[in-house]
């Protein structure tokens, strides 16, 4: 061990003459730990609500969508997602036509998505229609044409699946029977009328998300296409892929493989907002908390300020007996970094042990109505705690300039002149 280093754990662990320098120095140490634990528990909550979200968008919507430019529709779209489905890093593809509706119930309506959908390639990218809680959504998955009927019995309405938050503001329930009506209207004598169809209610379901559950409708994609007036056309074709990080890349490739024509769009460029609120409030919150860490500095600089005025006429005999400047500054730097290593320790295995108990008892409860989670998450990273504690090294570092520098500056006759 260098005798600096030695000096200075020396001095960490010798009684004091002024008892308010060693409590001074603990309360930098609970500091300094106090901090770090904040910090490693605020980004574990925030990275945990992260991974929450993230996971729930992933499960309400494909990961890559593939469309035309001119926005005409995908017409021979079977044997194109045959062959995209073949492309590396593809696991799964689903056709889908989207279009803006008024949807209505005696005299409550409310604008909506309505997605046309074929529920057996659906259900191989979204996660939406397994979120079904009253009713059930394998009526979408009959092959009987809504306007198809057999003798002496009466056409059976087409099915629709609402979201929660939607079916309250109708007042519907599964069973219920609703009026879509779509802009894209029919051309008569009279001019454009907008064309509607009655849809009957066979599920509801609750994704979790307020924005799904109140705009969002399923149908069957015959009769999105009938009500749409649009053939056997695809408007997007929506493909679950192997690496969600590669969506932008994989996106590229498949505009490539189909051909001119094409436009790709992912899930990070659909939910970037989201994603960018998270990060800054990842950025705030570090910047917060980390205020107890510099409050902690500010101790550890008057700690060693002070032990520096008590320890005079110990660097005075040191300095006479040869050592260096230099190494008299190391001393007091030791000590300061000492002091913030020791903090950083506990503080990081405290946090850990925070995120783990947060986790693990769910001490903080939340109302799943509303959050659409039970509970606080907390998911650590290492990378988090190694992020903290190389903050809370450096910042302690910073607060021994000062005093390592004032220590360095004593001269050794003036301060042994009256001894």
């Amino acid at each position: 061990m260098r005798f600096e280093l030695f000096i200075a754990s020396r001095y960490l662990r010798a009684k004091r003459r002024q008892a308010v320098i060693g409590v001074i120095t603990a309360i930098s140490v609970i500091g300094v730990a106090a901090g770090v634990a904040s910090l490693v528990i605020a980004l574990a909550i925030n990275n945990g609500f992260r991974v929450d979200l993230e996971r729930r968008l992933l499960g309400a919507s494909s990961h890559v969508n593939l469309m035309r430019v001119e926005s005409d529709g995908i017409k021979d779209w079977k044997p194109l997602l045959e062959r995209l489905e073949k492309q590396p890093g593809v696991k799964a593809g689903a056709p889908a036509v989207y279009e803006q509706v008024l949807i209505s119930r005696g005299a409550r309506a409310t604008g909506a998505v309505v997605k046309g959908v074929l529920p057996q390639y659906e259900k191989k990218v979204s996660e939406l229609l397994g979120t079904v809680k009253l009713g059930s959504a394998e009526t979408l998955e009959e092959a009987a044409s809504p306007n198809e009927a057999t003798a002496g019995q009466t056409p059976t309405l087409p099915p629709i699946v609402l979201g929660k938050e939607m079916s309250n503001e109708l007042g519907a329930t599964v069973g219920s029977i609703v009026l879509v009506t779509s802009p894209q209207g029919e051309l008569t004598p009279f001019g454009i009328v907008p064309k509607y169809v009655r849809f009957k209610v066979v599920g509801i379901f609750n994704s979790g998300f307020f924005d799904y559950d109140k705009s969002w409708a399923f149908i069957r994609l015959r009769d999105a296409q009938q009500l749409f007036g649009l053939g056997d056309v695809a408007s997007v074709l929506e493909f679950k892929i192997a690496e969600i990080d590669r969506a932008a890349d994989v996106g590229h490739q498949l505009e490539a493989a189909a051909g001119p024509g094409f436009m790709s769009s992912n899930w990070m460029e659909q939910n970037k907002q989201i994603f960018e609120a998270l990060q800054m409030e990842r950025r705030v919150m570090f910047l917060a908390i980390g205020l107890i860490v510099f409050v902690a500095a500010l101790n550890i600089l008057i700690s060693l300020t002070m032990m520096v005025m008590e320890k005079t006429r110990d660097i005075a005999v040191l300095m006479s007996m040869g050592a260096k400047r230099s190494q008299v500054r190391r001393i007091f730097i030791g000590q300061g970094v000492l002091i913030g290593l020791i903090g950083t320790f506990f503080g990081t295995i405290l946090g850990y042990l925070g995120t783990w108990a947060l986790s693990h008892y769910q001490f903080f409860k939340l109302n799943p109505e509303v959050y659409s989670i039970a509970y606080v998450p907390a998911t650590p990273r290492l990378i988090d705690g190694v992020m903290v504690a190389l903050v809370a090294l450096a910042i302690s570092f910073v607060a021994t300039i000062y005093p390592s520098w004032s220590a360095a500056r004593i001269l050794p006759a003036e301060s042994l002149r009256y001894e």
